[in-house]
């Protein structure tokens, strides 16, 4: 037991370190490309310092797995250079048993990692996209699905608007018993616009069946008018632009991703990403686990041996190949061209049966 909580220790230890590197360096390279994005606006250096703080999480999170195998690889090189190795199997644990302490830790950081970095992530970054508008102080559109539908805010000269649709097409430009709620300069509302369909056009939504309120007017009811068919509201929006403010599936909390994903579903979009997006953070203490065994296939050897300078190089490019492979399999998820759970499971599945098979050969062959 002494030896487990002492391997765990330092495995912890290797990949605590590698993680603060990388958040230095990320912080530094952040900051700079913050203070580049927002020269106009009026940011210091300790502005571009908070944004970076809630913006590099995400990064991170993402890197995660590349973090895990250079722990891992730093643990076995240490543990190699010192002869612990050869005094663990002295004393009868053979490599695969020496395993079993840095894949559970792998598997606890994991689990730690989706069920409680997640969440955190998640707000850290729309916090992060909150300072970022307010710095650019844009009218930037700002989607989101609730239970009373979706909601769609679009900026202007003019204002603000702020729609309110029952439903939607896939890609949000058709909206169906659609509210619009214009404010004017001052923050007061203007108008109220409801119809029963509109479409986007280049530079207007074309509503049909709607009806007008002018919400200065002494009786709002009574000024009331109806607009014909085919008439045209105007609106910076584009088809991209509402893609765009989805945002990403990282940016929903894991906890609130099934209530949101049946959200868009009701709403008439498509959740394939997020549905995505769910698998692959379930299957993500396996893809950490699978880089440990990665790491310890190519590096868990005696120097005598020699090479290893080519040891680590392997494990790295193994570790970067199977970071790809999950990059590539969630484009190909994403669309649609092979089923969400091979997207999601093949490549930490496909990465631990591999490291295993190396390790067997290397440890019984």
């Amino acid at each position: 037991m002494t030896l487990t909580f002492y391997i765990a220790r330092r495995f912890l230890t290797s990949v605590g370190q590698v993680f603060a590197v990388f958040f230095g360096i990320l912080m530094l390279i952040d900051m700079i490309e913050q203070l580049r994005r927002l020269s106009g606006s009026g940011v210091g250096l300790s502005d571009a310092a908070y944004l970076s703080l809630f913006n590099v999480p995400e990064t991170l999170y993402r890197i995660l797995p590349l973090i895990l195998i250079m722990g891992a690889i730093a643990l076995f090189l240490s543990l190699a250079r010192s002869s612990e190795l050869v005094v663990v199997r002295a004393a009868g644990r053979s490599g695969l048993r020496f395993l079993l302490t840095p894949v559970t830790a792998a598997l606890g950081i994991g689990l730690f990692t989706v069920g409680v970095l997640n969440p955190l992530v998640a707000a850290t970054q729309k916090h992060y996209e909150e300072l970022r508008s307010s710095y650019l102080r844009g009218g930037e559109s700002v989607l989101s699905v609730s239970d009373t539908g979706l909601w769609l805010r679009q900026g202007g000269d003019y204002g603000q608007t702020v729609i309110q649709a029952a439903r939607a097409n896939l890609d949000g430009t058709e909206l169906f018993g659609v509210s619009f709620l214009t404010f004017g300069t001052d923050g007061t509302p203007a108008t109220r616009i409801e119809a029963a369909s509109a479409r986007l056009r280049p530079g207007a939504w074309v509503l049909d069946g709607a009806k007008i309120w002018d919400l200065s007017a002494a009786n709002p009811e009574l000024a009331a008018t109806l607009w014909p068919d085919a008439t045209r509201l105007a609106s910076d929006l584009t088809p991209e632009r509402i893609r765009d403010s989805f945002g990403t599936p990282s940016a929903v909390p894991i906890w609130a991703l099934p209530d949101y994903i049946g959200g868009l579903e009701k709403a008439g979009f498509s959740a394939r990403s997020y549905r995505l997006w769910l698998q692959m953070e379930l299957a993500q203490p396996l893809l950490l686990a699978a880089m440990v065994l990665i790491a310890a296939g190519f590096t868990m050897r005696h120097v005598r041996f020699g090479g290893t300078g080519t040891m680590v190089l392997y494990a790295m490019l193994s570790g970067f190949a199977i970071f790809f492979l999950r990059n590539f399999a969630q484009a190909l998820g994403e669309s649609g061209q092979i089923p969400i759970m091979l997207a999601a499971w093949s490549p930490p599945v496909a990465a631990a049966m591999l490291a295993m098979g190396l390790l067997l050969h290397l440890e019984d062959g």
